[in-house]
């Protein structure tokens, strides 16, 4: 029986008026390499920073397997946002080696998680290099490497491979499958179903705030009656997504102000004459 290392009770979250989550019951066990998967605007990005600590519920509870909340055990957990967050001044490795100390690790063990998991990333020879000149594909494997050197038990991919090439792309997922056979913990989220499946043993389907399914891809096909899992996808999410709002910030001041007098709206005719040709 699989050991459950995070529990989600009853969680929702709001933002203002705008409620991106509701009420999510979700349980996460030892060993498994879960999918997120869900449109622009589903709440996946919501759901990982809850996870992380990052976020506090409006209402329910984020508990890690020994009842503690997982703002005071954030060392658990290996996050990696679809925003890399890179020092462009430090190398690769002082970037690593700086989140590592703010963990409590030492420079030793941080350096030899670092070198194992860089052989497995091709970044062994980048270590030493500023990340300022760093590809897209790069700064992505350096936050990897960061979110894995404290030896977390739990680690977050929010859209690892968004922006990648098939060939870094296919690294990350590569790296993914690796500490599944270490029995690694990885939650990984996607909107790409194909991605999923590959690298992903569960899936979580996100939709509009709402848990919609939780499976296998067999289990999946099975509840839904349908051959392939975007098929199935489509079954369960047929009401419209709703736009991505969730990182919605108030306009300031000035930025309302410039656009009321340096950005007037259309004229009446033109937006009459759009409406007409819809």
């Amino acid at each position: 029986m699989m050991e459950p290392l995070l529990t989600l009770t009853g969680v929702s979250k709001s933002f203002g008026e705008l409620k991106a989550l509701h009420q999510i019951d979700l349980q996460i066990n030892s060993g498994e390499v879960i999918g997120l998967v869900g449109s622009n605007g589903a709440g996946k990005t919501t759901l990982l920073r809850l996870m992380a600590g990052v976020y506090t519920p409006s209402s329910g509870t984020v508990l890690l397997s020994d009842g503690q909340p997982v703002t005071q055990m954030r060392q658990a957990l290996g996050v990696v946002p679809e925003s890399t967050g890179l020092y462009s001044r430090l190398t690769a490795w002082e970037n690593i080696r700086y989140h590592s100390r703010m963990h409590g690790v030492s420079d030793r063990s941080a350096w030899a998680r670092t070198a194992k998991f860089a052989h497995h990333l091709d970044m062994s020879e980048n270590l030493g290099r500023h990340t300022k000149g760093f590809s897209r594909g790069m700064k992505q494997k350096t936050a990897l490497l960061r979110a894995l050197a404290h030896g977390p038990s739990i680690l977050l991919l929010d859209e690892p491979t968004a922006g990648l090439d098939i060939t870094s792309a296919r690294t990350v997922r590569k790296l993914v499958e690796q500490l599944k056979q270490e029995g690694g913990t990885v939650i990984y989220s996607t909107h790409q179903l194909a991605e999923a499946e590959q690298v992903c043993d569960r899936i979580v389907i996100v939709h509009n705030g709402d848990i919609r399914a939780d499976g296998s891809p067999h289990q999946l096909l099975e509840e839904t009656e349908t051959q392939t899992l975007e098929e199935a996808y489509v079954a369960l999410t047929k009401d419209a997504a709703r736009s991505r709002q969730e990182d919605d910030e108030k306009e300031a001041r000035f930025t309302g102000w410039w656009r009321r007098f340096f950005t007037p709206k259309p004229p009446v005719h033109l937006m009459e004459e759009v409406k007409e040709s819809e």
